[in-house]
């Protein structure tokens, strides 16, 4: 067992959506941190510990796949987990190609789906 509670950082712009994940996450016991665009996400992986990203890909000032690509060259080592409502194949291959664990997409997946999932990185990590 780790000591403190798992970290999970929330990078998403659709404020209901963050905080509806903040809201189910923490209930499940994690200490959830949210941020709404790119920049914001970068900032707080480089001052904070986290467990595990949730990220989306389409968000301002910098999107989800700029985000993965400075945490890719910085030799990022936290889980990913993509949640978007960006369905397209190429899509997904590219940040799987980036390291993504999982790629959601949001408006097919409820909320419990996507705790089930972060639950599920969190033990394989």
């Amino acid at each position: 067992m780790t000591t403190g509670k798992i970290r999970i950082l929330v990078a998403d712009d659709e404020k209901p959506m963050a905080h509806a994940l903040e809201l189910k996450l923490t209930h499940e016991g994690y200490e959830v941190v949210t941020t709404t665009n790119g920049d914001e996400a970068l900032e707080a992986m480089e001052k904070q510990k986290f467990n595990l990203l949730l990220l989306d890909l389409v968000m301002p000032k910098k999107d989800g796949f700029a985000v993965l690509e400075e945490l890719k060259a910085k030799g990022n080592t936290v889980p990913i987990i993509i949640t978007t409502n960006l369905g397209q194949e190429e899509d997904k291959e590219r940040v799987a190609k980036l390291g993504a664990k999982n790629y959601l997409i949001k408006s097919n997946t409820p909320i419990a789906e996507i705790v089930a999932e972060v639950k599920k990185v969190l033990r394989v990590s």
